[in-house]
């Protein structure tokens, strides 16, 4: 899930006994928690469905915040009261944060993903899903390939790579109609190139270059695809394969800053590789101790 909190502003000690900030903004707030714990305020509607109770979700630490996201749609921004005990209790959060404090938040979802729709999905055989139209199995791939970018960004590269072969063989799967195949190839095409970038942080090339090229099978001058197949290459030190792949990348994007650093990087390379393999044929053919060279009688 993403979304964005800013920090909580502290309104009152439950102990004061005059009216407090909270309880004037409260009279206008609605009570989602049903004891007036949890208190909400919308500033600006959201679209779409709500947040469902098996949406994945980052650094949730309070449990008034997960109600709260629960009453949330995409694209909403909304102010919550949270009393003590949806927030950080008897103990507060010293030093900002004093103990039985009702706490302000803004949050803003921007975004979220079910993971029980797709795992449900994907727990079908083949033919089972079969039955649905194309465009429920072009969603839940997406689905899929949006874990494995969240995985991905948690450095879990393994896991994201799980996510993104799920993605695939529910696209592998599918027989689209002649006029809908160009969407499946678009999101093979997104997986190919999220798989060749997570093999490389796994360090097998040799897979991130055959990904690589899968990618270049749907589109052969995808700038992304063949930087990626360049990477691979120069790693696996192919460096006239790297050179090829990073020239036709650059061709696509002259001014890719990433392209012409790693066009750099492979020059200074195969420069040191050079070196040695003059330096290894020198040894090679050096004269020896008595005066000969190798091969002579």
């Amino acid at each position: 899930m993403g979304g964005s909190a800013r920090n909580p502003g502290v309104l009152q000690r439950d102990d004061s006994p005059r009216q407090s900030p909270y309880q004037r903004l409260s009279q206008r707030m609605l009570d989602i928690s049903g004891d007036r714990g949890v208190l909400k305020d919308v500033i600006r509607e959201g679209a779409g469905e709500l947040v469902t109770p098996d949406a994945s979700v980052l650094d949730i630490t309070l449990w008034g915040m997960e109600l709260g996201l629960l009453s949330m749609r995409r694209g909403e921004l909304a102010r919550f009261l949270f009393k003590p005990t949806y927030a950080y209790g008897t103990l507060g959060c010293p030093p900002l944060i004093p103990p039985n404090t009702t706490v302000l938040f803004e949050i803003e979802l921007l975004d979220f993903l079910d993971s029980a729709e797709s795992d449900k999905f994907c727990a079908l055989s083949a033919e089972q899903q079969s039955q649905f139209p194309l465009q429920k199995v072009l969603k839940v791939a997406a689905t899929e390939r949006e874990f494995g970018n969240y995985l991905f960004r948690q450095n879990r590269f393994y896991d994201a790579k799980v996510r993104y072969k799920r993605a695939l063989l529910l696209l592998h799967r599918r027989t689209a109609a002649p006029e809908e195949q160009h969407l499946v190839e678009t999101a093979k095409l997104l997986v190919f190139l999220n798989l060749s970038f997570t093999y490389l942080k796994l360090e097998r090339p040799t897979m991130a270059l055959r990904y690589g090229e899968q990618a270049l099978i749907i589109d052969q001058k995808n700038a992304k695809a063949l930087f990626r197949c360049g990477q691979a290459c120069l790693l696996m030190t192919e460096y006239q394969k790297a050179r090829d792949f990073l020239v036709r990348a650059q061709r696509e994007q002259p001014f890719n800053h990433d392209i012409n650093n790693e066009l750099k990087k492979l020059a200074s390379y195969y420069r040191v590789y050079m070196d040695k393999e003059r330096e290894m044929c020198h040894r090679m053919f050096a004269p020896g101790d008595n005066g000969s060279t190798v091969g002579e009688n």
